[in-house]
């Protein structure tokens, strides 16, 4: 039976805010702003595991050391998306693209991220309570996640940006909404493509993705199967993420076309965790418990041929994963960083 989507009737004031209360808000939260639209918040799991404890998920399914691993984004006040389900206060972003003659230089934003994370981890050298090995190690990051807040595709010179991280030896994981379908085939025509890159699906169909991403983008149904028809063509790693509230956990097949439009290597599948401005969003009974997570990634996994690799309970995900591979972890010594 289909679940009908429980959003909250009426809009808090809380999310009627300027940018500039916005920002205030997020500097408060510790984030680091550099340039006019970069952003660097150091992530709980790095602080978790500078401390020996839980790391990210990504550590477990990818080999990413969440101590050396900076969560930044060049375009924190840009998102063509107002998904309910975002912990982000996204409501009061423009969504349109930044201009390229008002675009941050690719080289300082990834110098200024870098210094933004050695500036918030810094306390960690005095602290008795931290690992001295990783401590040390903190200090060269090798790995970004470029997907803090805001639709990272909005900055036209994410390629530049990325090859610059490459240049440093980090590995680059690059998670957008799939709005822009053009932003993706630059990356493979300028053959800066990142490490992995991430499509976010959060709904079987066209009628659920409207009332869940709340998508600024005409067409965006339309681009959104236009992006993940482009994965194929990357030659990067790839996987498609499914965010998912309770009511999206329906349609398993539905799913599973959409995906086979991009035929990742990896399939997460999410659950929604109810945190941050989502609450004002959506009540609480739509994040859905991890066993429903495990239950529907093992409806999905038959239905695309792909198997059922790993899951975090933590984290409330799941990893899905082709036949034909057999590691999921990164090799860093033969990946093109």
């Amino acid at each position: 039976m289909k679940q009908l989507l429980k959003l909250k009737t009426e809009q808090p004031k809380v999310l009627e805010q300027s940018v500039e209360k916005v920002r205030s808000i997020l500097e408060k939260q510790q984030y680091d702003f550099f340039g006019k639209h970069g952003a660097v918040k150091t992530c709980h799991y790095t602080k978790n595991s500078l401390h020996g404890k839980t790391a990210c998920y990504k550590q477990q399914f990818y080999g990413i050391q969440s101590h050396q691993c900076i969560q930044m984004t060049p375009s924190v006040d840009l998102c063509n998306y107002n998904c309910t389900f975002c912990w982000r206060p996204m409501e009061y972003a423009p969504g349109h693209e930044i201009p390229w003659s008002e675009a941050d230089d690719p080289k300082t934003l990834v110098e200024k991220s870098i210094q933004a994370q050695m500036k918030q981890l810094i306390g960690f050298k005095g602290d008795p309570t931290a690992v001295p090995e990783k401590v040390k190690e903190m200090f060269y990051p090798k790995h970004v996640a470029i997907s803090l807040s805001g639709e990272p595709t909005l900055y036209p010179r994410l390629g530049e940006m990325i090859a610059e991280y490459h240049k440093h030896g980090m590995t680059t994981f690059l998670v957008t909404n799939g709005s822009n379908p053009e932003a993706i085939q630059k990356l493979i025509d300028e053959h800066h493509e990142p490490t992995q890159l991430y499509i976010s699906l959060s709904a079987p169909n066209e009628q659920l993705y409207y009332k869940i991403d709340r998508s600024q983008v005409k067409n965006g149904w339309q681009r959104l199967k236009k992006s993940l028809e482009a994965m194929c063509k990357l030659k990067c790693r790839t996987v498609v993420r499914l965010t998912l509230i309770r009511s999206a956990m329906i349609e398993p097949e539905n799913y599973t076309e959409l995906i086979k439009l991009a035929m990742p290597m990896f399939v997460e599948v999410k659950g929604y965790v109810h945190v941050g401005y989502s609450t004002y969003r959506l009540p609480e009974s739509e994040m859905p418990m991890h066993n429903e997570i495990v239950g529907f990634a093992k409806k999905i996994a038959p239905l695309i041929n792909y198997e059922f690799r790993a899951e975090k309970e933590e984290s409330r995900v799941t990893l899905l994963a082709k036949p034909d591979i057999k590691e999921t972890k990164i090799d860093f010594l033969k990946v093109k960083a």
